[in-house]
């Protein structure tokens, strides 16, 4: 057993470094987890940026983590369902599992809680709180589900893009039998989200792209997407009239915007869905004030949502879409990349890279 745990650090914007870190005890009420991969998303590049701030000290991002439990104690493995030996994929939020919104179901809105994965500073003990770390530690009130040992990593790591597409297309979108299902942003969660829809029935999913997005827009329709949109260049289309040509005038039942830092697919989703239609927004654009045309939702009659990150029960349902094997998920993986290459991991996601193709990225921590 090592005594020590290499880790990235992030110091500063675009700031990483390889430190060590004393392997944490545990006791009878936490844990140790090996991890085995730690998937990257648009918010792990904007903190990598500096635009979001999630944390003033150094700390250890990673916030999509899932591995192989290490050391359990006995509190914790009866609390927890699990045992020594099992996989088990980490929700970033860490709530205090005693206060009113804990103990009503609301536990993401937690106002008490101290701790997060990946966004808490190597100035708490014992430092190991995030995924881009050969081990996490696994604090008491963590929250944390099973996954099947067999199934790939780099496709158990998917857990989290999969249970937002869930989440954000299903549970809030109520997506269901029949509808016609408007996304709009062809990122790995705009994906999984066709993913959620086509598993819940949707009968007509639409999903929009960049010309630089062709190989995500591909990759969508072998999700199941019945139809792409090409928004810029010489083949772009306008996304409003696009969607009624496609439901001859009828428009989407429900919306969905995932694209980053614009404001202009708000407005398009607004007007492509139709009158009593819902509107679910999972993009962030930077904090910047975006203008909404406010009788547009007023008088089209429009439910618009906000969506928040992931619970725990899109996450049971997106890691039963994993095991079931019903879509190729293996298509979504595009990158693998090891611990000493996570500044590298994130920019590749960003597109910063002379690789254009990335979809779904993962860092492990044992890949060489």
């Amino acid at each position: 057993m090592t005594k020590t745990v290499r880790a990235a650090v992030q110091v500063g914007p675009r700031q990483i470094e390889m430190r060590e870190f004393a392997r944490p005890k545990t006791g009878a009420n936490d844990g140790l987890l090996r991890v085995e991969a730690n998937g990257i998303c648009g918010s792990d590049i904007e903190i990598y940026r500096g635009e979001m701030a999630m944390n003033r000290n150094a700390f250890i991002p990673g916030h999509e983590p899932m591995g192989i439990i290490e050391e359990l104690g006995d509190e914790a493995a009866e609390r927890w369902g699990v045992q020594v030996g099992d996989r088990v994929a980490l929700e970033v939020i860490v709530p205090c599992r005693a206060c009113a919104d804990c103990l009503t179901g609301r536990y993401q809105a937690c106002r008490s809680r101290k701790y997060g994965f990946g966004v808490t500073g190597i100035d708490v003990e014992p430092s190991l709180w995030g995924g881009f770390a050969e081990h996490l530690y696994l604090t008491p009130n963590a929250v944390m589900h099973k996954i099947d040992k067999t199934i790939p990593v780099e496709i158990a790591a998917m857990f989290n893009p999969l249970g937002a597409g869930v989440r954000w297309a299903v549970d809030l979108g109520e997506v269901g039998l029949g509808d016609t299902f408007l996304v709009l942003g062809a990122g790995q969660r705009g994906i999984a989200a066709v993913i959620a829809a086509k598993a819940a029935g949707a009968a007509n999913v639409i999903i929009t792209g960049l010309a630089s997005d062709v190989h995500k827009l591909a990759v969508a329709r072998e999700m199941g997407a019945d139809h792409t949109i090409v928004v810029d260049g010489d083949d772009g289309r306008d996304i409003v009239e696009a969607v009624r040509e496609i439901t001859d005038g009828k428009m989407a039942d429900v919306a969905l915007d995932v694209t980053p830092m614009a404001g202009a697919p708000i407005t398009d989703a607004f007007n492509a869905v139709r009158h009593g239609g819902r509107v679910v927004l999972a993009g962030l654009k930077g904090g910047r004030e975006i203008p909404i045309k406010t009788d547009l939702i007023i008088n089209r009659a429009l439910t618009v949502k906000g969506a928040f990150g992931v619970d725990a029960t899109a996450n049971e349902k997106a890691i039963e879409l994993i095991e079931s094997g019903r879509f190729p998920l293996e298509k979504l993986h595009t990158h693998t990349f090891g611990l000493d290459e996570v500044a590298l991991a994130i920019e590749t996601l960003a597109g910063e890279t002379d690789d254009k193709s990335a979809i779904h990225v993962s860092v492990h921590p044992s890949f060489a």
